[in-house]
């Protein structure tokens, strides 16, 4: 039987026009997700399907605030797929207890909370209370691989 959560899941990433439940690559000597006691940290999110970065460049500039929205909802569902795998199912996430996000951001781009509300209405839309959570936005120069958006975030679980 599906639970809730996964079949918001589901339904999240059918909307969104991409699959996450295929393998998702990580860059170097490090891992995805870590869990210390009943706290999980997930490393940093690009919109990543597959091994394309899918939307790349300065918002602002190369890329439009619904395009880093966009982008933004994808590095979500990539950090929400590596918890589901990490702790067997999403239902194991007790509160989202912090989210960063990093926008590749255009000198007088402005919006970075903006582009961060999409991932925190997300994670609300699929967690529900628990997908409530601090949050930090900031505008950066650069992100690996020309990125436009990154997402890191820290959980409490079961």
């Amino acid at each position: 039987m599906t639970s809730t959560r996964q079949h918001r899941f589901d339904e999240a990433a059918a909307a969104l026009g991409h699959r996450f439940d295929g393998e998702i690559q990580i860059g170097g000597h490090y891992v995805s997700t870590l869990r210390h006691g009943d706290t999980i940290h997930v490393s940093g999110q690009i919109p990543r399907v597959g091994s394309t970065v899918v939307i790349t460049g300065r918002v602002g500039a190369d890329v439009t605030l619904a395009e880093a929205q966009h982008a933004a909802r994808i590095c979500t569902m990539r950090a929400l797929a590596l918890l589901a795998r990490s702790l067997g199912s999403l239902d194991e996430v007790q509160q989202v207890l912090r989210v960063g996000v990093f926008t590749q951001s255009a000198p007088d781009f402005t919006q970075q909370s903006e582009v961060a509300d999409a991932a925190s209405d997300l994670l609300h839309d699929i967690l529900g209370e628990a997908g409530s959570h601090t949050r930090t936005s900031v505008g950066v120069y650069q992100l690996p691989k020309n990125a436009a958006v990154e997402l890191d975030l820290i959980a409490a679980v079961r």
